[in-house]
């Protein structure tokens, strides 16, 4: 008697967290930058961006990442989703009174340090695909012209930034997007470049 076995597909049964994060950290970049750009004013639409999308949204789907066994996942959008919050807070707790205004230098601190993690990651990304190299390598440049920015008071550098910042908050929602439509139809629907070997 011929046995025939087939092969099983095991699943972990947990949804890719990856697109929510995306999408969570490119939309506020988007929204904060398009103010950085100076087209409107800092308001309570990107605040309450920052807290729950890209704060919430970003800590959930690390939180989720970390059950799926992804380390960098779980990095990544945990500290970005818990940066947004910490923006969030620098900016209300003086207005509550609660802390004196951040300065300019230790703005510049906080942005740079930022900066560098996010360099320190972008090299994690040289093992992913070349949309993740796309976001994290103009994030890096993001914050860079942030910092300039602050550390000159060049108004000029801060519009620069939010332009830049603009192109990097879109190439999130982009790869975000992108492993969405992908999984949905099994192929590539919008290409995010091959994952390096």
């Amino acid at each position: 008697m011929t046995v025939v076995t087939t092969p099983v597909l095991v699943s972990d049964g947990i949804a890719n967290p990856a697109p929510l994060g995306l999408c969570a950290f490119g939309m506020t970049t988007v929204l904060l930058n398009i103010h950085n750009a100076g087209f409107f004013e800092l308001n309570s639409m990107i605040l309450a961006m920052g807290l729950f999308y890209g704060g919430l949204a970003q800590v959930i789907a690390g939180i989720i990442e970390a059950k799926k066994n992804n380390t960098f996942g779980l990095t990544a959008f945990t500290s970005y989703g818990f940066f947004w919050l910490s923006l969030v807070g620098l900016i209300l707790l003086p207005k509550w009174g609660l802390a004196e205004k951040t300065s300019e230098g230790a703005m510049c601190a906080y942005l740079g340090i930022w900066g560098l993690f996010t360099l320190f990651l972008f090299f994690g990304t040289l093992r992913l695909n070349r949309a993740l190299q796309f976001v994290f390598g103009s994030l890096v440049i993001l914050f860079g012209l942030l910092v300039a920015g602050d550390a000159t008071g060049n108004k000029a550098i801060t519009h620069l930034a939010g332009y830049e910042g603009i192109i990097c908050g879109a190439s999130a929602i982009y790869t975000g997007i992108a492993n969405v439509l992908n999984e949905v139809y099994g192929k590539t629907v919008l290409p995010i470049g091959p994952v390096a070997k």
